[in-house]
């Protein structure tokens, strides 16, 4: 009998969980290691932001969660993977062992590689955990008592740059519901070559959709950004041209900052060769297997995908739910598959569906494949996305509470897309 250990218990791993212990065998034994004891939904961290949620409305307890599935866990970070040993070495120095290992531990935040960014001795805030959404809620609560310029974005190397958009028009949402919105000006300042790029290449007419909501909305941008030094109340930010050129150099004053930084693979994995690649992120084949340690995959955020295109500042590629959900099917097949004497035939879609919140409305791309050229390039805009978002929210927790291997992102993000299309052909 096998024991398969996942690493990471975030949007990727709690899924592979649930999704593993269903298609084990009697005697097999599934076990996550967590660096700690709550899952939370991420997507939800702009709201908890602007305190338009509680950071428990967004949180589960993972041990009981998983046990109720008959789930092994390990409240513990992991030190360092020994995939020779096929052991992973824990923070208290303990080994567990492993048959099948399963890497699903999202990404390290290299705020280090930006002088001033972050929260934790920098001049930024961040909405890439649910602490960080939680720093930022307080810096927000004094911000909007004594308003001013607002600088949001992402530095160079960032890949995820939905939220950034997303914080943008919910702190512009917030601020007109306080009828202050008229005291802060706002820059967003990107690495994209144009905005709407998104690390995709562009989604059907994401440029001029997100373009005209930002007019709309009164919001500034620079693309083609290198930030170079953030400083109390000061952001130091390149301009370049299409060519990777300096054109202007922007000081930008700011009383409240959002940038959302470059990722990197996490200490525990980084530098090991034949696994990773030089920024720590986890090579794997079309079945989500490492090519050197077999009996190694990974999911998430934490694979190595290479750029869509070259840019002139370097944009990294978005790993979605939607896609991070069929990396995590493929995986838990391939891995039955495997230890039933077969050959692994299960791939990843590597489809991109996303909602992104603007506060009262939003917009939802679909991108299918995410990588061009595509079969399907569809982008839309109304409060349809917002109420979705919202709903989809409620449904995920309640899921993961539950323990369901249900493909969740598929299932209710087609059935939304599927209803705006109906409406869309009767006009309604």
């Amino acid at each position: 009998m096998a024991n398969i250990v996942i690493l990471g218990a975030g949007i990727g791993g709690m899924p592979m969980a649930y999704e593993m212990k269903e298609l084990a065998r009697s005697g097999d034994t599934v076990t996550v290691i967590s660096d700690a004891p709550k899952f939370h939904f991420v997507p939800s961290n702009p709201w908890v932001a602007v305190d338009w949620r509680k950071r428990a409305e967004i949180e589960i307890d993972i041990a009981p969660a998983l046990a109720k599935k008959g789930i092994e866990s390990i409240i513990q970070a992991a030190k360092r993977v020994h995939p020779e040993d096929n052991q992973v070495e824990l923070m208290d120095g303990t080994r567990v062992d492993y048959d099948y290992l399963v890497i699903a531990t999202g990404p390290k935040l290299a705020f280090d590689e930006v002088e001033g960014l972050g929260p934790h001795g920098g001049h930024t805030q961040s909405i890439c955990h649910v602490s960080h959404a939680e720093t930022s809620k307080n810096a927000w609560e004094q911000f909007v008592q004594d308003p001013g310029p607002i600088v949001v974005g992402a530095v160079q190397g960032a890949s995820c740059f939905g939220p950034a958009y997303e914080f943008a028009m919910i702190m512009d949402t917030d601020l007109r519901k306080r009828k202050i919105r008229d005291k802060v000006p706002m820059t967003y300042v990107t690495p994209e070559p144009y905005i709407g790029h998104l690390g995709l290449g562009g989604v059907g007419d994401s440029k001029g959709m997100l373009e005209a909501a930002m007019r709309q909305r009164h919001i500034k941008w620079i693309c083609n950004a290198k930030t170079t030094k953030i400083e109390d109340g000061q952001m130091f930010v390149t301009e370049h041209n299409d060519q990777g050129q300096p054109i202007k150099e922007h000081v930008l004053p700011f009383k409240h900052s959002m940038m959302l930084p470059a990722f990197k693979g996490i200490d525990a994995v980084f530098g090991i060769e034949g696994l990773t690649n030089p920024r720590g992120f986890i090579t794997v084949d079309e079945h989500q297997r490492n090519a050197k340690f077999k009996n190694i995959f990974s999911i998430g955020v934490c694979i190595a995908i290479p750029p869509v295109e070259a840019t002139p500042i370097p944009c990294g590629t978005p790993k979605t739910g939607f896609m991070i959900e069929s990396m995590v099917t493929a995986t838990a097949h391939n891995i039955r598959e495997i230890m039933d004497g077969k050959e692994p035939s299960h791939n990843a879609t590597w489809n991109t569906i996303c909602l992104a919140d603007f506060g009262d409305t939003g917009a939802c791309f679909v991108a299918l494949p995410q990588i061009p050229p595509r079969n399907v390039s569809w982008f839309a805009e109304g409060k349809w996305v917002h109420l979705a978002k919202v709903a989809f929210e409620k449904y995920f927790m309640n899921k993961m509470r539950k323990g369901t291997s249900e493909p969740i992102y598929e299932k209710i993000i087609m059935n939304f897309i599927g209803i705006t299309k109906l409406k869309e052909k009767s006009g309604k």
